[in-house]
């Protein structure tokens, strides 16, 4: 509804309103009614008051009904104004960015056409360089030729290098190994020259290396160790007399050990464990000498043989018959027993085993069918460590019965 219109509306209510009013108020004044207990007069009064009330509540509700923008503007009017306040504030700062940004715009143009400036003459000196490039390539090439060819000729003197040193490190390793065998010759040789010179001088009742007494230690506490030690130097001191001085009264001591060598040998025995040390001798020692030079070997004691373990195996072929190859053949076989049970770590200085089948065995032996091939072996009679004796057993198979030999504390070597 347009705003002359809305106006003719109000002004054609009002005045009908008006007039109803005063014809309402003039019936009640005539009538002389009364509400509220007041008086006619008031009364009249009031029904005007409340007439004019209700003309203004009309014209405010009717325009109301028919104006959204009175509406807003009565009810909305202070929200409006808020958010026009915001809109312009929001406005300025747009403004403000938009004047920042046509800055940037206009600097990043200025940029960019310095930019491109420097592009062109990049682009000049990119031409120059290629150019310059192109020139190099043309100078390049016959270095890079003379290049690979020194490089060709760089690996060959390369593999012939790596051949010299393959042989020189192989003539280095075998003239190392020429020196260590000189060397172990010229050993070899002095210990045979002060050998030969012990054997022209008298006769050699103790030989370098030679074992002079050996002892099996299990220590319960430490300070046993020095009593064992000088228990084992009086056995071997004993030894020595016997051999070097027989006949004499062994009263006192010929046996030398280095004292350094005795406190090692505490210290090592006064551990916990089992130990087998053996005295040994340090040099060949001639009869009637007063002095024999030793030293003391410790290890821990352990089990080297095992009962039942086949120490040695031979064959006696059937063309050996007679008494001598028979026993020569059980020699060689106690002989290799003897050697694997030392390889094994055995101290002993010999082979136990029972003499009287030793010959009933050759015996036998000699006396089976000729032509008959017979296998020997030596397997060991009991657990045996490193210091403890070697009890083996004789046996044979492939014949007509099987021979075994017991052992017996008898001591005998192969």
């Amino acid at each position: 509804m347009s705003g002359w219109l809305l106006i003719l509306a109000l002004l054609v209510l009002g005045g009908a309103l008006s007039t109803l009013g005063d014809r309402l108020g003039t019936r009640v004044g005539k009538a002389r009614l009364s509400l509220f207990q007041l008086r006619p007069r008031k009364t009249a009064v009031l029904i005007t008051v409340l007439t004019g009330s209700l003309i203004s509540a009309l014209s405010l509700g009717l325009m109301l009904l028919v104006s959204e923008r009175l509406r807003v503007g009565l009810f909305q009017l202070d929200q409006i104004e808020h958010r026009l306040r915001k809109n312009r504030q929001a406005l300025e700062n747009s403004q403000a960015d938009l004047r920042r940004s046509q800055a940037e715009l206009a600097t990043s143009r200025q940029e960019l056409r310095s930019a491109e400036s420097g592009q062109r003459q990049a682009q000049v000196r990119l031409g120059q360089a290629e150019r310059r490039a192109q020139a190099l390539r043309g100078e390049l090439q016959p270095l890079v030729r003379q290049r690979a060819a020194l490089e060709q000729e760089r690996d060959r003197l390369s593999k012939d290098i790596h051949a010299k040193d393959a042989d020189i490190r192989r003539n280095r390793a075998e003239l190392e190994k020429v020196t260590r065998r000189i060397a172990a010759g010229a050993k070899e040789l002095k210990q045979l020259e002060t050998n030969l010179i012990a054997l022209r001088r008298g006769d050699v009742v103790i030989s370098s290396g030679q074992t002079l007494a050996t002892a099996k230690i299990n220590l319960q506490k430490a300070s046993q160790a020095r009593e064992v030690i000088e228990a084992l130097l009086r056995q071997a001191n004993l030894v020595a007399y016997q051999q070097v001085l027989p006949g004499e009264q062994p009263n006192r001591q010929i046996l030398l050990v280095p004292r350094g060598d005795i406190t090692k040998l505490e210290e090592i025995i006064s551990r916990r464990g089992s130990w087998v040390v053996s005295l040994v001798s340090a040099a060949n020692v001639l009869k009637g000498e007063r002095q024999v030079l030793a030293f003391p070997d410790v290890r821990p004691n352990r089990q080297v043989i095992r009962r039942g373990e086949q120490m040695a195996t031979t064959v006696l072929e059937g063309e050996e018959t007679g008494p001598e190859a028979v026993r020569s053949r059980l020699n060689l076989l106690l002989a290799a027993a003897f050697t694997k049970a030392q390889r094994q770590g055995s101290l002993a200085d010999g082979l136990q085993f029972d003499v009287a089948t030793f010959n009933r065995l050759g015996l036998e032996l000699s006396n089976r069918p000729a032509g008959q091939q017979v296998r020997l072996e030596a397997v060991a009679g009991r657990d045996s460590d490193i210091a403890d004796p070697v009890v083996v057993e004789l046996r044979w198979s492939n014949g007509p019965g099987g021979s075994s030999a017991d052992p017996t504390p008898g001591r005998n070597r192969p």
